[in-house]
């Protein structure tokens, strides 16, 4: 008698081995390529296949070297270690000739005996050539064994897909609740935070009025801004009658206006906004590193009456030196240049030295330039007689009344 050999051999041997693991053990083998599928009964085989060389006479199979394995390797590294994708491949009909040691763990087994044992004595008509099983059923019982097969694997995956559904189900009802939950703390928040902003938008009057685009046009753009503040400066002997000349660029952004000041000594940032039709305030304070507010400054503006010298009364300061920078309620003059274009400042220049000013330069939206020199100057080297009238001596007040600060013509006599 011969037996069968190859891939016909251990198809059938790796057929049974399944149908017996999953008896004795109740776990069921999915059949198809996920080698993960196949480790459990790889590893129940490499049990038998490590013995080998041990076991030659009683189970009745042939000789294996010893595998002295001196680096004490584990599975599945050592020498006969049978691995999932061994026993995948085979069992898929991949493999015309199977590694012996594997044939040999499926006999032992199945049969509790090695191949050359069981040529002695077939147990199993279907591993014989030529013969059929004394039923003459050995096909019969293939076909059963595959069914079988087959059935456990339907079950299985019906059992994974309902797991798996399940899983699924549960995952995506937590993903549901945690967004469902998230949402909910997110519009939270966004109405907190809005009913936070509009309570102060309320207590501090911001942005209490949309201006109509009229009126956004007619505050927008660059404009020189004359000053009489150096007059109010204890500091300096020569301040009768001094005024120094700003350049504010102010621009529209989501219903109120950035302010940008730039002055003889230094600079101002804020902001604007309108309280009312044509009614503008102007907030700002003196630039600097650090973020702090420093010497803050208050204007009001009426835009309504159609003039080229405006008058503005603002809540200013002294600039002086020291704790001589005192508070002054004073009168401004702007005059509007313009609209777009950017704002650069001239520095380490020889024009710079020379004028003893700062410079500033308006590039205009149509590629013109135009240039202004900041400095304090004597109110009566402006040409324009408006400004002569509104920033002289009468243009200013202290914060408490101090007689001979601000010189007016007889003071400004009798210091000469």
């Amino acid at each position: 008698m011969k037996l069968k050999s190859g891939k016909e051999e251990i198809v059938y041997l790796l057929a049974r081995v399944f149908e017996k693991y999953e008896s004795e053990t109740g776990n069921l083998i999915t059949r198809n390529t996920n080698r993960k599928n196949y480790e459990a009964v790889s590893k129940k085989l490499s049990e038998i296949s490590n013995q080998l060389p041990y076991t030659a006479d009683t189970l009745d199979h042939d000789v294996y070297s010893p595998d002295y394995n001196p680096n004490k390797l584990e599975y599945p590294s050592r020498k006969y270690d049978i691995t999932a994708s061994q026993v995948k491949d085979a069992s898929l009909g991949l493999v015309n000739n199977p590694r012996p040691f594997l044939v040999e763990a499926c006999y032992i087994y199945i049969y509790s005996v090695g191949r050359k044992g069981f040529g002695k004595n077939p147990k199993d008509s279907n591993m014989v050539i030529g013969i059929e099983s004394p039923s003459g059923l050995s096909k019969l019982e293939t076909l059963t064994i595959e069914i079988n097969a087959l059935k456990k694997e339907n079950e299985a995956l019906l059992q994974n897909a309902g797991k798996s559904y399940k899983k699924i189900k549960q995952n995506l009802s937590i993903v549901l609740t945690v967004v469902f939950a998230a949402m909910l703390f997110s519009a939270y928040q966004w109405i907190s935070t809005r009913n936070k902003w509009n309570t102060v938008k309320k207590d501090m009057n911001l942005l209490p009025y949309q201006p109509t685009q009229a009126e956004i046009d007619s505050l927008e753009g660059v404009w020189l801004c004359y000053t009489g503040s150096p007059q109010a400066r204890s500091s300096d002997p020569n301040r009768f009658h001094l005024v120094v000349s700003n350049v504010v660029d102010i621009r529209y952004k989501d219903g109120y206006f950035i302010y940008n000041r730039y002055g003889a000594s230094f600079n101002h940032i804020g902001y604007a906004q309108f309280e009312a039709p044509y009614l503008v305030s102007l907030h700002s304070h003196i630039k600097n590193n650090t973020g702090d507010i420093e010497s803050p400054r208050h204007s009001l503006m009426q835009l309504n009456n159609e003039r080229k010298y405006l008058p503005v009364i603002s809540a200013s300061w002294s600039f002086d030196v020291g704790a001589r920078n005192n508070i002054v309620g004073i009168r401004e003059v702007y005059i509007k240049q313009g609209k777009g274009g950017a704002i650069e400042e001239v520095i380490n220049t020889v024009e710079n030295a020379s004028c003893k000013c700062k410079i500033v330069t308006w590039h205009q939206v149509n590629d013109s330039l135009k240039t202004f020199h900041l400095k304090n100057q004597l109110l009566d080297s402006i040409a324009e007689t408006p400004i002569k009238t509104l920033l002289d001596e009468n243009s200013i007040i202290l914060r408490k009344p101090q007689q001979g600060l601000i010189l007016g013509k007889r003071n400004d006599t009798k210091r000469r």
